[in-house]
């Protein structure tokens, strides 16, 4: 990889890190409105995806520290 491309990358996974977390937190926010609405089906599915938001950040943050190892 070359290193024009390398810091792409790690510009790349460091925005994307960012960019779920906060998708995960927006999806939290939501959950809960839709909890109160009484949308409990909603909200479940929408915790359910701010928790595969953040498996996904672990991740991109893993990837983004194996590319700072090298």
């Amino acid at each position: 990889m070359g290193n024009d491309d390398r810091l792409k990358l790690k510009a790349l996974l460091g925005y994307w890190a960012e960019h779920n977390r906060e998708h995960s937190q927006e999806f939290r926010e939501w959950a809960e409105r839709a909890r109160t609405m009484g949308e409990t089906d909603i909200s479940t599915g929408l915790s359910q995806a701010a928790g595969a938001m953040d498996e996904a950040g672990k991740l991109i943050d893993r990837a983004l520290a194996r590319l700072e190892e090298r």
